[in-house]
């Protein structure tokens, strides 16, 4: 995913970027709790905008990646910001109600405990390039349903999607509730440098060390959205063509480039072969040829290339290359690479290493499941992980030996779609969730508030210490 810039941003957007933080810091102070009213109106807010600018937010994203299909970015990023903030909606006034807790031995005269969800202030944002739509606004929608302030820095491979936000947000937020920032170089670094009152990151694990660096300086909290190999288990039990058709959409959508894809997958042996050619039906069926509008293109040149490599040397080394498409394997002009499957890919050879991020789809073949479960806990802690059986045992088995960020049963991806499920990774993968109550509740303090009684029984229990004191104390220690 996308990786800030090492130039070094000038004075001027150094101090542009303290500038808005401060009126937007001053803003919160002068107002420092937003009604549910004022919340509600900000959602529909962002809501309009999405509405309002669709097409030409549509359009941005598809410049910015050379080609993006339009019904991706329709499924993937429009309908899923305009559908989270109505479930926030629904049920923002709940969240906000301070939660009742109970009250220990020392305060029970008619004493109080609170948990108050309360605005931490402001929160700054670091989109990547794959969902940049997604990744900026779903956050948005949890900053401002806990009432916060936000500044959104964009990556420079969105760099039309940038100037379409710049230009248009003010008519819907003022700058000191909102503002977006392009990376014109260095400006992630200097971003992530800000004491901000809570940092959310999205993107490469790499960048988000130096993110997590940045923002200890500041002690800084931060949530950070990384990547991970998730790997998808394809069970005996569970219907093959089943398990192909949705490993396929999930791989084959935004052209492989979303962080919980499946990175590679464990079919049973016997079942290889099948797999593969199950694969070369489905993707023509989805994907006539190369150019279709439904395939959407590899997002810059370096990606390209990197991909490009990291095929030729796994099949340099030994691997058998299987294109899913007729015709060239690949588009330079068009940036586009055909569908691949990669069987017999070396354990260290550059796909099975790195997150692939891509249209290609390492196949291994398996003969006990408990030794792909060794190879899935030898590495970093994925970021999903996909079984696919019908037997609860076996779904069951993978839930407790495998740790990862998050789940999907018999499908792929399919998780993070769900508004009332939180979303993160774990290890590697990333640290901390949002979406649903989770991300209120990470924009939030949960402040604790303990109400005192008018009597305390503490009162009974001060010095100087007598005989009531060593009974009391001698009864709550025995």
């Amino acid at each position: 995913m996308n990786d800030m810039t090492l130039n070094l941003a000038d004075e001027a957007t150094v101090q542009r970027l303290a500038d808005a933080l401060a009126l937007q810091r001053k803003a919160y102070l002068d107002h420092p709790v937003p009604t549910f009213e004022e919340r509600k109106a900000d959602l529909r807010t962002l809501q309009r905008f999405v509405r309002e600018n669709k097409e030409a937010l549509i359009s941005a994203i598809s410049a910015d990646y050379g080609h993006r299909s339009r019904h991706e970015t329709l499924l993937a990023e429009i309908a899923p910001v305009i559908d989270g903030i109505e479930h926030t909606l629904k049920h923002l006034k709940q969240w906000m109600k301070p939660q009742k807790r109970g009250v220990d031995w020392v305060s029970f005269f008619g004493a109080r405990n609170r948990v108050v969800p309360q605005p931490l202030g402001v929160v700054g944002v670091i989109v990547p390039w794959n969902f940049p739509v997604n990744l900026s606004l779903i956050p948005l929608n949890y900053i401002f349903a806990a009432g916060n302030r936000a500044m959104v820095k964009m990556s420079e491979n969105s760099r039309h999607l940038a100037r379409l936000l710049i230009e248009k947000m003010p008519a819907y937020f003022p700058p000191e509730k909102l503002q977006f920032f392009d990376e014109t170089g260095g400006v992630g670094i200097e971003f992530s440098k800000l004491p901000f009152d809570h940092l959310l990151f999205t993107g490469s694990g790499n960048t988000g060390r130096s993110v997590m660096a940045a923002a200890a300086r500041n002690l800084c909290p931060v949530t950070l959205e990384l990547g991970g190999k998730s790997p998808a288990i394809v069970f005996d039990d569970h219907p093959l063509r089943v398990a192909a058709e949705r490993i396929l959409f999930a791989k084959l959508l935004n052209a492989g480039q979303i962080c919980t894809t499946v990175d590679h997958a464990f079919v049973p042996q016997r079942s290889v072969d099948e797999f593969v050619q199950m694969a070369r039906e489905i993707v023509p069926q989805r994907y006539p040829q190369l150019s279709s509008p439904d395939y959407t293109s590899v997002i810059d040149e370096r990606s390209f290339d990197r991909l490009l490599h990291a095929l030729n040397e796994a099949q340099e080394r030994g691997a058998t290359l299987v294109p899913l498409l007729p015709g060239a394997v690949h588009d330079r002009a068009l940036r586009k690479i055909t569908p691949h499957i990669v069987l017999n890919a070396p354990d260290d050879c550059l796909l099975m290493q790195r997150e692939i991020f891509g249209p290609i789809l390492p196949v291994m073949g398996y003969d006990d499941v408990n030794a792909v479960i060794a190879r899935i806990n030898a590495g970093p802690r994925p970021l999903a992980v996909y079984p696919f059986s019908l037997q609860p045992a076996r779904v069951q088995t993978v839930l407790d030996r495998v740790m990862s960020g998050g789940v999907s049963v018999n499908d792929a991806v399919m998780h993070v779609g769900q508004h009332d499920l939180p979303f993160g990774g774990v290890g590697a993968s990333g640290m901390g969730h949002y979406h649903g109550r989770e991300g209120f509740e990470t924009f939030s303090k949960l402040r604790p508030v303990f109400y005192q009684a008018r009597f305390s029984s503490l009162k009974l229990l001060m010095p100087p210490y007598g005989k009531f004191a060593d009974r009391m104390l001698g009864f709550l220690t025995k």
